[in-house]
C-alpha cells in the first residue's frame, strides 16, 4: 500500500475542515429551533386611589345666627349632607372653633341632633328621623369635647356613589336652675361652635 505524500495528506486536512465546520454549523441551526414556545400576557394592569367628597346645602351661611336672645328660646332647623365616593366610608359629626364665654353661656345653650331623611336648609318640611346623633340637652361645652372624627358622632356608613343625609338641629337656651342674678349674669354674653361633617373611606 502506497502512503500519502506530505502534500496529500495536506489536502485532505484542508478538504475536510470546511466539512467540519459545516456540519458544526447544522448543529447550532437545528438548536436554535429544537423547541415549540408559547406565549401569553394579562395586559392592561392599572392602579388608580378612590375619592370621596362631602358637601352640604348651606351655601356657605350659618345654620344659626341668633341676636338678643332670651332664657327659654329655642328653635329647629335642618341641614343636608351629601357624600359622593367611589368608595364605601363613614361620615361623622363633630365640633371645630368653639368659642366660650366669659360668663359660661355655652354651659346653658343646650343642643339635640337628630338624622333621617326629607327637609333640608330652607326647611325641615318632610324630616323623618331615625337616629338620634347628639341627644336632646347636650350643651355647647359637651359638645366641644366631640372634637374630633374618632370621637365624632353619627356613624352614617355610605357606599360607593352618591347618597345624602339630613341632620335636623335644634337649639335651647336652657336657664333651669339658675338664680336670677345667675341670669342677669349672662346678659350681653356671646358664643359659638363650628358642627362639621368627615367622611372617610373604610
Amino acid at each position: 500500500m502506497r502512503t500519502p505524500s506530505p502534500k496529500a495528506t495536506s489536502i485532505a486536512v484542508a478538504a475536510a475542515t470546511p466539512v467540519a465546520i459545516l456540519a458544526a454549523g447544522a448543529l447550532v441551526w437545528q438548536s436554535s429551533y429544537a423547541a415549540f414556545s408559547g406565549t401569553t400576557r394579562n395586559s392592561g394592569n392599572d392602579w388608580a386611589t378612590g375619592a370621596v367628597a362631602l358637601t352640604d346645602d348651606d351655601a356657605g351661611s350659618a345654620r344659626f345666627q341668633v341676636a338678643s336672645m332670651v332664657p327659654g328660646q329655642t328653635e329647629t332647623k335642618c341641614i343636608t349632607v351629601t357624600a359622593n365616593a367611589s368608595v364605601p366610608g363613614v361620615v361623622k359629626g363633630y365640633a371645630v372653633n368653639p368659642v366660650p364665654s366669659a360668663a359660661g353661656l355655652e354651659n346653658y345653650v343646650k343642643i339635640g341632633i337628630v338624622s333621617g331623611d326629607g327637609g333640608g336648609f330652607g326647611s325641615c318640611d318632610g324630616f323623618v328621623g331615625d337616629t338620634t346623633v347628639i341627644p336632646s340637652g347636650t350643651s355647647l361645652k359637651t359638645l366641644a369635647g366631640v372634637d374630633s372624627y374618632a370621637a365624632g358622632a353619627g356613624g352614617w356608613n355610605v357606599t360607593a356613589g352618591t347618597q345624602s343625609r339630613t341632620y335636623r338641629i335644634t337649639w335651647t337656651f336652657d336657664t333651669t336652675g339658675l338664680t336670677q342674678t345667675q341670669v342677669d349674669q349672662l346678659q350681653g354674653a356671646r358664643t359659638g361652635i363650628d358642627l362639621q361633617w368627615e367622611l372617610r373611606s373604610n
